[in-house]
């Protein structure tokens, strides 16, 4: 996909990593819009409005409105929306909370899982009825592969994959890809709230490049699953070499 001049639509791109995506693609010329659950000032250019993405009816109603300002259909969906929380399954060390809570559970599902279900819906079906080629590229996170303490995140971003995969073999004929990008750990805010300084030192000792990604690096990857367009029903790891 060519960028420059591209009608795009970034869910959570009021976030670290989706902000970093917002601007990494007004850079590249795209036209763009941020979904977001709260007011906020977008990078540059980007039409930016407040919607609640695990919503049909409030995203449904937001793409009228990005369709009308972007002056066509979107041609391609960045699913960057979500947060880490940390709760093991049963806390063998006491606690508050002696075992993780069903509303946690719901919640982080909600936000990682269910936004990009709803948000991809939508614009999939948008793109299938005006015929219109293009891609959903989603965040995931290493921490698909099972990270202990998360392990409500990890269901969630392993949940995505597995769904984004399922999504590009059923639209793959009318030109619809799909790819996830899996992070590793990034220096975010939400990264250093959900892990301790000591977890994050250990995480870079591990690693080959001795150091955190940063959201330039992800936002980085995922450009380039818009522009290949041969790439579509897979997982692309920007983890430093890292895994869990």
């Amino acid at each position: 996909m060519k960028l420059d001049g591209a009608r795009m639509v970034v869910a959570g791109g009021g976030g670290c990593l989706g902000s970093a995506i917002v601007a990494a693609l007004l850079a590249a010329g795209a036209r763009v819009a941020v979904l977001d659950r709260v007011e906020g000032a977008a990078a540059g250019e980007a039409l930016r409005l407040v919607c609640d993405l695990a919503e049909p009816s409030s995203v449904a109603a937001a793409l009228v409105e990005v369709e009308t300002a972007l002056g066509g259909p979107v041609q391609g969906l960045v699913n960057a929306a979500g947060h880490i929380r940390s709760i093991p399954l049963v806390n063998v060390f006491g606690g508050a909370e002696r075992s993780h809570a069903l509303s946690a559970w719901d919640d982080i599902l909600r936000a990682n899982l269910t936004t990009a279900f709803v948000t991809t819906a939508a614009v999939a079906d948008r793109m299938v009825a005006t015929r219109t080629r293009g891609a959903v590229v989603s965040l995931g996170s290493i921490a698909a592969g099972g990270n202990p303490g998360q392990g409500a995140y990890a269901a969630a971003k392993a949940g995505l994959a597995a769904a984004s995969a399922a999504w590009a073999r059923e639209l793959g004929t009318l030109g619809l890809r799909f790819v996830v990008i899996e992070p590793g750990f990034i220096d975010t805010p939400s990264t250093r709230a959900a892990l301790t300084e000591a977890q994050l030192e250990e995480w870079r000792r591990r690693g080959p490049l001795r150091r955190l990604g940063t959201p330039e690096d992800v936002a980085e990857t995922v450009l380039h699953a818009l522009r290949c367009d041969y790439l579509t029903a897979q997982t692309v790891q920007v983890a430093g070499g890292l895994s869990v």
